[in-house]
């Protein structure tokens, strides 16, 4: 073992995953050389003086290069060195011109100056009372953020989270992940239970330990819930946690025993609510977010549907909706009359249907009636894009369902809930299958039992991507007033997007020859390098050029999965290297992003105010704040570095990602190695993404067992039943309550005709 000091003068790569680094060092050893330098250098930032200890090695393709196995950093030896180092962005707010006017003052006293005298900074021009407080804050927290840092690397473990770590629990980082790793998982967003059990096993925690069985259940059924469960029966979880765990079936029901005396987790035997056969007498383990949430939703629903409505004059709404058609200067279908029936005479209604079926426009003719009659509408939907759509075709505000509860980020939850309920008359929320089953019970609770809830989606998309399947089970428990409108429109009937997504959806093959102007075309390639190349040469090249589309802006690749050569995974390397292949400004810690990326948030912070599936676009580097700037469509916002995990690229991104949006061009590859996510509703929800224009690279045969799949996965879910539960009847037996109220005459949306 050899040992190598100089300056770190610049990073060529880093791994954010594996803290894998190659640099460049110059030292005064070799002072002609700039020598390549390889390994984990634990967030070493350019411009610090290190001390390597390693090998030296000879690679055959870029010659000798320094193998670190080891380092630490030493304060530089000359007043060069100590200008390089504060300007290197290892301080947040110092940059290189304030690092140079720091050490001009105070030369190699520098250091000194600012471990004992920090008040002494102001001496210097630019720094006042509040820029000498940010230094230090960020000194003390480089200095813990290493200590973490070096502390998880002499464990083996990737050390890109270290910075998240200190922010939640400054100096107690390292304790206490000696104590229980497994906070992390629970603590940290981007650290799960994998990454806690490694620096577990590091630390030599015993494999039964009651931290990791309780973590390790608590993983199991989240990740369960993450495949949609609400649940798991307890011979299910046992049997998961044996093989995922490596526990014993006695560990696993220790624990279970004491995560239910906490309640953290509830179980229940699911045949006292059902008595099916399915059901028997058998067990379910919910984590209790969920448990509470499914019986929320059950009972705020039953509260809503009991609540007495009013009985409008026969006539009043029929005769209503023929004077808005001739407002409008249209006729509404059957259905569609129907559906704004139903939704003025319900006290909830779902409004479900495919592409071209007219839900926008009945949607209208809704909102425009229920204003006539003087009442508080809401319009809210599950995504910021969604919500903007909305708002777009309503032409009236919309927000997220995140945004409508007024969200605390500071822990807080929703500050609509049952004690401070919504102050409105009637509650409308569109794409409703994306609405998972806690969301759901946090939006009910919050609408007064007053209020009209229509829920609007298209029911054959795919479910929700958190756990449950509202839209489903709210349809199949009878409870609630179900209008489908399944008439395609004639203009909706010339696009053959629309004609071609309801041919999937029936188990029909899309029809896609036809004239060069039309708007979906199948592209046969059969090899997954040969689709790799055709789906970067159509958003590069082909599509921009004959459609004046913009290749980041305009088009979107949607993918059945992220693995494979055609996943989300390699495609965002690929499309990144054809799209934006000449920034040179990379961002560091961050995957390998570099400046014009197209990129995606992957969670709900609301701190930024930015929300799982909002797609930026990265338009700067901050080296003094150590930000990184995130143009989104109507706001740009400042990135700490070690919030970068929550983006990934977003040039493709999966199919469920999607769900919500529109883009003007979709792109999808399909191939058999695609095979287990190869399902109809897959297919057509990722059809329904595009506006105009939608061209599938791949085979016919992967194709074929799409359209043939329509097997939907069961979730595990007992709302149904705990819905039918709050009823003594189902169905129509429950009838319309009424508070006896008659609209009179003077109650008239419009002006009588005086024929009538």
């Amino acid at each position: 073992m050899e040992s190598l000091q100089g300056i770190l003068e610049r990073i060529v790569f880093e791994n954010a995953e594996t803290g894998y680094t190659i640099g460049r060092l110059s030292s005064h050893e070799y002072p002609n050389e700039l020598i390549t330098v390889v390994g984990n250098l634990a967030s070493a930032n350019a411009g610090e003086s290190v001390l390597l200890k390693g090998i030296w090695t000879n690679n055959p393709k870029y010659g000798r290069q320094f193998q670190i196995e080891g380092y630490e950093t030493v304060l530089p030896a000359t007043v060069v060195g100590m200008r390089k180092y504060l300007g290197s962005g290892l301080i947040k707010g110092i940059g290189p011109v304030m690092a140079g006017r720091i050490v001009n003052r105070f030369g190699m006293d520098t250091m000194e100056v600012i471990e004992t005298v920090p008040k002494k900074l102001m001496q210097v021009p630019g720094i006042g009372k509040k820029r000498v407080d940010m230094i230090m804050e960020a000194w003390e927290a480089q200095r813990e953020v290493k200590n973490v840092m070096l502390f998880l690397q002499s464990h083996n473990v990737s050390t890109t989270h270290a910075a998240k770590i200190y922010k939640t629990y400054a100096s107690d980082s390292v304790p206490i992940v000696r104590e229980n790793p497994y906070r992390l998982a629970d603590d940290i967003y981007g650290i799960g239970f994998k990454t806690a059990d490694t620096i577990a096993e590091k630390l030599g925690m015993d494999n039964e330990s009651p931290h990791r069985v309780k973590a390790g259940l608590k993983y199991v059924l989240s990740q369960k819930a993450d495949e949609g469960h609400v649940f798991l029966y307890r011979h299910e979880l046992v049997t998961a946690c044996e093989e995922i765990l490596s526990l014993s079936p006695e560990a696993i029901e220790a624990g279970i025993a004491e995560l239910s005396v906490n309640e953290e987790l509830i179980p229940e035997n699911l045949g006292i609510l059902d008595a099916t056969e399915a059901a028997e007498a058998e067990e379910a383990v919910y984590l209790a977010p969920f448990y509470y949430s499914e019986i929320g939703v059950a009972n705020n629903l039953s509260r809503l549907l009991k609540c007495p409505t009013a009985v409008h004059k026969p006539g009043f709404v029929d005769y209503s909706i023929t004077q808005l058609e001739t407002k409008m200067g249209m006729a509404f279908a059957s259905n569609q009359r129907k559906a704004i029936t139903k939704a003025l005479t319900s006290r909830a209604m779902i409004l479900t249907g495919g592409p071209g079926t007219g839900k926008t426009t009945t949607t209208i003719g809704i909102i425009y009636l229920f204003e006539q009659l003087g009442r508080r509408i809401t319009l809210a939907a599950p995504t910021g894009r969604a919500a903007k759509r909305l708002s777009e075709t309503t032409k009236r505000e919309a927000k997220t369902i995140h945004r409508l509860l007024e969200f605390s980020p500071q822990g807080n939850g929703f500050k609509r809930n049952a004690e401070n309920q919504l102050e409105t008359d009637v509650v409308i929320i569109d794409e409703i299958s994306m609405v998972d089953l806690v969301l759901m019970n946090n939006l009910l609770k919050a609408v007064p039992s007053e209020a009209s809830l229509i829920l609007i989606g298209d029911v054959d998309q795919l479910p929700s991507v958190g756990a449950g399947n509202v839209l489903k089970d709210l349809i199949t428990s009878e409870m609630i007033t179900v209008v489908k409108l399944t008439e395609i429109f004639r203009q909706a009937q010339e696009s053959l997007i629309v004609t071609n997504a309801h041919r999937v959806n029936r188990g029909i093959f899309p029809e896609a020859a036809g004239s060069p102007d039309r708007n979906f075309f199948f592209i046969e390639e059969t090899e997954p390098e040969e689709v790799l190349t055709c789906i970067c040469n159509l958003v590069r090249t082909r599509l921009p050029k004959h459609y004046d589309y913009h290749p980041m802006d305009d088009i979107q690749v949607l993918c059945p999965m992220r693995r494979s050569t055609v996943g989300t995974d390699n495609l965002n390397k690929e499309l990144q290297e054809a799209l934006n292949a000449n920034s040179t400004e990379t961002v560091r810690g961050g995957r390998n992003f570099r400046v014009g990326d197209k990129v995606m948030q992957v969670r709900n912070n609301y701190d930024y105010e930015v929300f799982n599936g909002d797609i930026g676009r990265i338009s700067g580097v901050d080296a003094v704040e150590k930000q990184v700037l995130i143009s989104f469509p109507e706001k740009v916002v400042r990135y700490d570095m070690a919030d970068l995990n929550e983006l990934v690229l977003a040039y493709a991104t999966t199919v469920h990602k999607a769900q919500g949006s529109e883009y003007p061009a979709v792109v999808i590859p399909l191939l058999t190695q695609h095979y287990m996510m190869l399902q109809r509703n897959l297919l057509y929800t990722a059809i329904t993404r595009a506006k105009e224009l939608v061209v599938i690279v791949g085979t016919k045969e992967a194709l074929g067992i799409a359209i043939r799949n329509n097997k939907v996965v069961e979730r595990n879910s007992h709302l149904v039943s705990r819905i039918r539960g709050t009823f003594e009847q189902p169905g129509e037996a429950i009838g319309p309550k009424t508070s006896g109220e008659t609209l009179e005459d003077g109650d008239w949306l419009f002006p009588r005709a005086s024929t009538m």
